[in-house]
């Protein structure tokens, strides 16, 4: 029997819940509807790898920001906390979500040029959900082992938006706006139950409660 670490669960569902694998390949479907597949392989592949290393930037210098803006990690816990219980009520309630886009960056994603950036890998895939998740969770690591376990949960959540990408056409078919509906409201389940603990443990260390 495979143990799983519970630190490394929760930092897989926190962070499948705020980059959203499975809605940004349906936003990604309809964003590049008539686009060359090769040209998709590539926009995939880019988007993804300039997220990544926004979120590893976040990751490993995350704290160190918060430390020279004199921020401590329990106000940063609760703030960020409050910020994914946002993005939980959002997709709970079939909403576009915190690291979703707007109806205007959908329109200009839609005027030629390159969106591999804008609106893919910002805000779409390393949104502020995803990116406040990652400086939380590197905040509660004890030790190089679990903030390694974090950076790899990283790397296994973009392979599977990557996957999505790609398979964005089927994955479209499969599910439907019924199916997409039903993965967004279990995330945003799950993500609040997460969220409220981060809340908790920013408040059971704040100095004025001690």
């Amino acid at each position: 029997m495979i143990h799983v670490a519970p630190s490394i669960l929760s930092s897989f569902v926190t962070l499948l819940a705020t980059i959203g694998p499975i809605e940004t390949g349906v936003i990604f479907a309809s964003l590049t509807t008539g686009t060359h597949r090769a040209a998709r392989a590539s926009l995939a592949f880019r988007s993804t790898t300039i997220a990544g290393i926004v979120l590893l930037l976040f990751a490993l210098a995350g704290n160190l920001a918060l430390d020279l803006l004199h921020i401590s990690l329990p106000a940063f816990r609760v703030a960020g906390g409050l910020l994914l219980f946002l993005q939980a009520l959002s997709l709970t309630f079939s909403g576009p979500g915190l690291s979703s886009i707007s109806e205007r960056e959908r329109l200009d994603a839609e005027e030629p040029g390159d969106i591999a950036v804008f609106p893919l890998a910002f805000p779409l895939i390393a949104g502020p959900g995803g990116m406040a998740a990652v400086v939380l969770l590197m905040g509660r690591t004890q030790g190089a082992l679990e903030g390694a376990g974090v950076v790899a949960m990283i790397a296994v959540c973009l392979i599977l938006t990557y996957g999505a990408m790609r398979a964005a056409d089927r994955l479209v078919l499969l599910l439907g706006r019924t199916g997409a509906d039903v993965v967004r409201r279990i995330a945003g389940v799950l993500l609040a139950g997460l969220a409220v603990q981060f809340i908790f443990d920013g408040l059971q260390a704040a100095p004025f409660l001690r």
